[in-house]
This record gives structure tokens, C-alpha cells and sequence, in this order.
């Protein structure tokens, strides 16, 4: 028996939301109408909702101004019951396969699903508009009455782009004139949660390193390109790339595009100086100073300028002439800078450098010193360390800068909890974290060059990253800017030290707290130099500071570094009294299953498989004083120990604190008396003991 196939009343919805925009004079356009030449090339660029490119089209396009500032709202309209929204198992619309790409057929069946695929094109595409609002207005018939239904979702650059909901309604009126302060409060406290943001994060390391891994291939395979070359070749391109804008939105410097490699033979127009070119007048627009410009143009000029990449060549497999440069830069331009702009809440340039070095043949102790420390990992160090919005916090061997990032991380949080009624004393308070209370300190040229641009990404805490030997060249205090000779008051260290210096690093440890009046020291270290490998300095350290903690870390650099580790906390400027106890704590079951397959992409390597998040939590707790043993849900007494330790320097890893109890128990004897009997049975079986004479 055939069903009656319920009529959609779509065109209806839209009429209805037309009209309604009409009596409360809220100026709307339509379809194929124009709204502006970003968003226009935004909604032409991103897939459309059923497959290929330049056919998105909203049904519905307004702008609304809240807080001073135009907010885009894309409206789609359905009618058929059912259509408003599908939600994926995080709560979000589920716009995306589980490959990661478009899922069209909620895109298209669903209002919200395509509201958000127009207002998630906006917000990557168009970078005037840090915040858009998506809109499902879904309409059915009951009977004679019809029933309306509409989702509105925040689509945020503070939000990372993930789709949050704002709120459902049976009428627009949450978009008038009237009810637009109560919307602007409403959006502010519109914010991720710890968990999606976790998620979040985890799923833009992926994309990253996915996406870089497949062109370290191609640099690798087809491009020839040397490793020693890709850090500095790649860092560059994604400065070209960025582009510059003054306060207002006014282009400054205008981001390269593939277009601009012409391929010119020129000595100073090939390609190699279109990029350099473009990077001078970056950092020329960001205003730094004038020695920080000149040590990076000196660190590229040898790989754009004189590498010979700029050469025209036939790319492979095509009848293309273009220099390799060019190639790469259609890669970056395509399937990096996306991610990157996305993701400046990550160590991109961390993940960036450990990924394009996987090619390198390095002697072990070696590459122990030039892995980048995880972000989790970073940010567990932040936390155990109390970063706080008036923290001053260094590294003087800042790599990547992933440390000071996570840092930074935790201190704009704070601010903006502290400062949720004022904007402007936040607005200040940001200022001063990113230009005052942020320094590292990276003595290698290429590794220094990706510190900055991690920090520019930050928008912008490069002001005090310094190409320097923080050993013998640093003097602790700052070095550019309106602060300049002023000691660099700092009350947190954040470390992890090149293990082949002396101490196995701890020489580091002992000229920066020497520095520091209080506070905390935090530092990632192999593991034995806390029983006798740091000496001197272990020895010296105590002399002045507390340690509160020692960890037995898990197998964080799993194929890139063959090294036992633990981190280290201190209190800074208390000498140590033997007499109080120091908290020891086995973490090698950190919750995380680790594998080292080098096609494979972060979720393969790096699986969550045991709650790892809450046990790096629970590690904070108990360290800070939060939680006691008997409240955890995953130490326990083999995994915890509270004792204490000499002076000496040399007694601070876990297992020197551990307890064997050699008295023997009943289930000792039973089963010696098991084992005896087992093997005595099997020796009369095989006939080697005679069974009458016994």
C-alpha cells in the first residue's frame, strides 16, 4: 500500500521569515543577491552544500550590528517535519564524515546543517568577521496550524569555528533592534568547554599533521628538497602568506598568493625573492624591532635566495614549468594556511618542525635534544606551575615556544574570567601578557625562527623571543621595546633542556632560578639526572629552592627520542628542609596508547584509550593540594609515595622511594609449596626421581 509523501512547505517558511524581516524593518537579502566581496568570494570558494565550488546560497543573508561591529547571519529555511537539525554524538551539527570531509546529505537536508556550512565558510574565508550567526528555520503543517521551529548557533573565531548553540525559538525576535543587547550579553558567554576545546585541539593537530606530512612527502620524493632546507622554507611561506591588517581591517601587507610566483629568471625577481620580499614587508608591518628583522631575513635568505629552488622546472606528471617554490607554495597556500590560521591556540611550528625532521638520521643523544615537548604535555607543566594572568613566565630553551604558549594560554583565561565586566581592562591586561610577561630565550636560528612565528600567530607575544645563548649571552633581562635593560622579573620556569648540556640539562635550571626571587620552576628532564646525573647542580639547586614534586613520566617522545623522563617541580627561593615531605608519583600509565608509525597520523599514534585527560588532571590535584590520595580515582599507593629527601642531590626519582616489603605472606608459601609440587610430580613422571625410595 503506497504512503503519503508529506508536501514540504518550504518555500512558505522562507516567504513567512521575509515577511517578518519586512514589518520590523531589518534590511535582509536574498539568495543570488550580493552582501559583500569577502563573504561573496567565501560562499563561492568553500564546497557548495551538494558538491563542487560557487554554489552556496543562503536562502536568507542579513547583517545585525552588536558591540559596534557588523555580525553576518545566514539564514536556511526547510519544511518538512524533522528538518531542522542533526547533531553529531559531540552535540554539534553534523556536518562532517568520519574522512573528515563534507557530509552533504545533512547539508542539504537539514536547516541548520546548511546555515552552519554557509557561516562556517564565512568564518574561514573571510577575516573580517570574527563572528557569525547561523540560523535553521524549520516549518511543518499540524493540521490546520503551522508550526514553527528555529535553532540559531554562534559560529566565533574565540570559539575556533566550532558551532555553538545560541538558543531555539518559534519567531526571529531574538534579531531585533530591541533584543540586541540581550543577544550581545548572551554571545559573550558563549565559550567552549575544557572537553571540546581538548577535542578541538586534537583534531586541528591532526589536520595539521596530516597535511604536513603529505608534503614533507612530496618535498621528500618529488621536490628533492633537503631536510636541513624545509623549517626555514615552510615558516617563511606561511609568513608570505599571512598578511597584515591595521586596527581598522585596512590590508597593510597583502597575504601572497601562487598567482605572484611568476617564475622570472631575474637574479632579484625570481621567486625566492617574491617571498622574501613579501616576509621583509610582514615583519616590517608587525613592527619588530630592527634586529629581530634582520636575524630572520638572514636565516631565510639562504634558502630562498640561494638554494636554487627558484629554478622553472616540468612538475611532475604534468606539463606545468614552474619552480619548485612555486609547487610548494601551492601546497602551503592550499592545505596549510587554513589550518594554521584556525590554530593559534596550538604549537603549529612544534608539530611543523617534528614532522618535517622525521627524515633526519640523527645519533640518539642528539635527537633527544631537538624534539619538541607535546602540547599536553606543555600545557600539564602550565597548570603544575600556576600560571596565572600576572605570571612572568620564561624558558630558556624555548624551541618552538610551546611552553610559552601554553603558558600564555592559561593567562588569557584567567583574564578573562577576572575581567568579564571590563573589556578595556582586559583588552590592557592582554596586552601586557603578550608584550611583557612572556620571554624565551632559543639559541638555534631555525628553531628561534619558528618561536616568533608561533608567538605572531598569538597575535602577538613575539616581542620577547630571543636568538640567544640564555647560558652565556643572556643577561635576564629584557632586550627590545619600551622595557629594554629592565630585569625580567619572572616567577615561573618552564623547561625542557637540551639533555646532552651539563647536568643533563639542569645547568639551565641552576642559572635561571638564580635569576628568580620566588615562584615555580617546572622542568622536563631525563629522569636519572635526579639520581646523580645532574650533580653538581641537582646538589647546588636545593641549596635555594623546595622540591615539591618529582614525576616519572610515561614514553611522551616515543619514536623521536630514546629517553626515560620526569618532570621536576620546585618552589623558588626557599631552600630545601629535609624534613618536609616531596610527592612522588609513578605516571606511566598516563592513559594514552602510543605507537610509532610514521605514515600514521596523530590518532593513531597517540590514542586516548584510558580517561588520559582526567589522570592529568588528577595529577594537578593531588600535586596542588587539591584532592588526597584517598579521593583519586587513579593513583593509588603503589602510584603515590610521600617521603622525603636528602640534600645531596641525587635521591629524586620515583623509584629510589619505592618500598619492597620482603616479608613473606601465606599466598608466598602457597604458592612455593605449589611450584615444589608441580615440578616434583612432573620429575616422578618422567622418571627421574624414584618413586619407592622417597
Amino acid at each position: 500500500m503506497a504512503t503519503n509523501k508529506v508536501s514540504s512547505i518550504e518555500e512558505q517558511i522562507e516567504d513567512w521569515a521575509k515577511q517578518y524581516f519586512n514589518q520590523v524593518n531589518i534590511p535582509y537579502l536574498t539568495k543570488t543577491e550580493a552582501m559583500d566581496s569577502e563573504i561573496d568570494d567565501a560562499l563561492k570558494i568553500e564546497e557548495s552544500k551538494k558538491g563542487g565550488k560557487g554554489g552556496n546560497y543562503p536562502d536568507i543573508k542579513l547583517f545585525i550590528e552588536l558591540d559596534s561591529s557588523k555580525v553576518p547571519v545566514m539564514i536556511e529555511c526547510k519544511g518538512t517535519k524533522g528538518d531542522l537539525c542533526k547533531l553529531d554524538e559531540n552535540g554539534v551539527p553534523a556536518n562532517k564524515a568520519k574522512d573528515g570531509s563534507n557530509n552533504l546529505k545533512n547539508i542539504s537536508k537539514y536547516a541548520v546543517n546548511g546555515a552552519v556550512h554557509y557561516a562556517t565558510a564565512i568564518f574561514k574565508y573571510a577575516d573580517s568577521y570574527s563572528r557569525i550567526i547561523a540560523a535553521g528555520v524549520n516549518g511543518y503543517k499540524n493540521g490546520n496550524d503551522t508550526v514553527y521551529e528555529i535553532s540559531a548557533w554562534l559560529i566565533s573565531k574565540k570559539n575556533f569555528g566550532v558551532p555553538k548553540k545560541i538558543g531555539d525559538y518559534t519567531d526571529l525576535s531574538f534579531l531585533t533592534a530591541s533584543n540586541r543587547s540581550a543577544l550581545a550579553l548572551k554571545l559573550k558567554d558563549i565559550l567552549l568547554t575544557d572537553a571540546e576545546r581538548e577535542r578541538m585541539a586534537f583534531e586541528f593537530e591532526n589536520t595539521i599533521e596530516a597535511n604536513l606530512k603529505t608534503l614533507n612527502q612530496t618535498m621528500h620524493d618529488d621536490l628533492h628538497i633537503a631536510v636541513g632546507d624545509r623549517v626555514e622554507l615552510i615558516a617563511a611561506m606561511i609568513m608570505a602568506g599571512l598578511g597584515v591588517k591595521d586596527e581598522d581591517g585596512n590590508v597593510v601587507v597583502s597575504g601572497l598568493v601562487t598567482s605572484d610566483l611568476k617564475g622570472d629568471k631575474g637574479r632579484k625577481t625570481h621567486d625566492g625573492y617574491a617571498i622574501y620580499n613579501r616576509v621583509a614587508e610582514f615583519l616590517d608591518a608587525k613592527n619588530l624591532p630592527a634586529d629581530k628583522r634582520e636575524s630572520i631575513k638572514n636565516t631565510l635568505e639562504r634558502v630562498l635566495l640561494h638554494s636554487m629552488l627558484e629554478e622553472p622546472r616540468t612538475v611532475k606528471d604534468t606539463s606545468r614549468v614552474e619552480s619548485r617554490l612555486k609547487t610548494v607554495y601551492r601546497e602551503v597556500e592550499q592545505n596549510i594556511m587554513p589550518t594554521f590560521l584556525s590554530a593559534e591556540h596550538l604549537d603549529f611550528t612544534g608539530k611543523l618542525f617534528n614532522v618535517l625532521n622525521e627524515w633526519v638520521d640523527i645519533p640518539d643523544g642528539e635527537r633527544n635534544d631537538v624534539v619538541l615537548t607535546p602540547r599536553y604535555v606543555t600545557e600539564f607543566m602550565a597548570k603544575l606551575a600556576e600560571v596565572n594572568m600576572n605570571s612572568y613566565v620564561w624558558d630558556y630553551a624555548a624551541g618552538s615556544g610551546g611552553f610559552l604558549i601554553s603558558a600564555m594560554k592559561l593567562m588569557l583565561k584567567d583574564a578573562e574570567q577576572q575581567y568579564k565586566t571590563s573589556p578595556e581592562k582586559y583588552a590592557d591586561k592582554v596586552n601586557d601578557i603578550k608584550k611583557f610577561q612572556l620571554l624565551g630565550c632559543e639559541i638555534r636560528p631555525d628553531i628561534y625562527l619558528l618561536a616568533v612565528l608561533n608567538m605572531i600567530l598569538m597575535k602577538d607575544g613575539s616581542a620577547t623571543i630571543l636568538n640567544v645563548d640564555s647560558l652565556e649571552k643572556f643577561s635576564g633581562t629584557y632586550e627590545q621595546g619600551e622595557r629594554k635593560g629592565q630585569n625580567f622579573p619572572a616567577d615561573v620556569f618552564l623547561l625542557n633542556p637540551p639533555y646532552s648540556s651539563l647536568g643533563k640539562g639542569f645547568v639551565f635550571v641552576e642559572k635561571a632560578l638564580s635569576r628568580m626571587k620566588s615562584g615555580k620552576a617546572c622542568v622536563l628532564i631525563q629522569e636519572n639526572a635526579g639520581s646523580g646525573n645532574g650533580l653538581p647542580y641537582t646538589k647546588r639547586l636545593l641549596e635555594k629552592n623546595t622540591l615539591l614534586a618529582s614525576i616519572h613520566m610515561a614514553d611522551i617522545f616515543r619514536g623521536k627520542a630514546s629517553v626515560q623522563t620526569a618532570i621536576y617541580l620546585f618552589e623558588v627561593g626557599k631552600p630545601h628542609d629535609v624534613n618536609k615531605y616531596v610527592k612522588f608519583i609513578d605516571f606511566s600509565d598516563d592513559g594514552y596508547t602510543r605507537q610509532n608509525r610514521k605514515k600514521s597520523s596523530q590518532d593513531v599514534n597517540l590514542r586516548d584509550t584510558s580517561n588520559a585527560i582526567a589522570r592529568y588532571q588528577e595529577v594537578v590535584d593531588i600535586i596542588l593540594g587539591r584532592k588526597l590520595l584517598r579521593e583519586c580515582e587513579y593513583l593509588t599507593e603503589k602510584t603515590y609515595i610521600e617521603d622525603k629527601i636528602t640534600n645531596n642531590g641525587d635521591d629524586w626519582t620515583f623509584n629510589q622511594h619505592t618500598v619492597i616489603d620482603l616479608t613473606p605472606t601465606e599466598d608466598d608459601f602457597k604458592k612455593v609449596v605449589a611450584e615444589y609440587l608441580s615440578w616434583k610430580v612432573g620429575a616422578i613422571l618422567r622418571g627421574e626421581i624414584n618413586v619407592e625410595n622417597e
